[in-house]
């Protein structure tokens, strides 16, 4: 199963070093039952985008709470045995939770089949977005609109072997 694990480029760079994901848990996103019906789509391609796109988010909320973290939102894509990435029922009910999987221990980075992140001109709208996050949760429309924002930007696909040259 492939599933798109959310991080930061310090996370990126600790993961790159130490040759894995993890210490697990980690939490990770997938085409999952409650990802199919919340799209509604059966093209596995568009699911996965949609996964993609989970992750993403859950990137953007690892740099709210990281202030010191490059601006720039990095998904890893990694096949794991279907039995390794579950999926709570009862969070598969919370929109916020839709697609999300666990994955009980560490991943090799050897499992990666590429890494996702965002350009270098997305950086001053991923910022804003970070910033602005709180806010949208709270119901802020302003701030949904700039959260939006970040969204707008397509995540670049990088194979494994350019995580040298993304952590610069």
């Amino acid at each position: 199963m492939r599933v798109y694990v959310p991080l930061t480029l310090p996370g990126l760079a600790q993961a790159h070093k130490a040759g894995e994901l993890g210490p697990g848990p980690l939490t990770a996103y997938a085409v999952t039952p409650a990802l199919r019906e919340w799209y509604v789509s059966d093209d596995i391609e568009e699911l996965e985008y949609a996964a993609l796109g989970r992750a993403a988010a859950a990137s953007l909320r690892l740099l709210a709470a990281d202030s010191g973290a490059p601006r720039r939102r990095i998904v890893v894509a990694v096949d794991v045995a279907d039995e390794d990435a579950v999926a709570d029922p009862d969070r598969g009910l919370d929109a916020d939770a839709v697609g999300e999987v666990r994955i009980a221990g560490a991943v090799p980075l050897s499992k990666a089949a590429a890494v996702h992140a965002d350009a270098d001109d997305a950086e001053a709208d991923v910022r804003a977005a970070a910033e602005a996050l709180e806010a949208a949760d709270r119901g802020d429309d302003d701030a949904r609109f700039t959260v939006d924002g970040a969204e707008d930007h397509e995540l670049l696909w990088f194979g494994v072997q350019e995580i040298p040259a993304l952590l610069g």
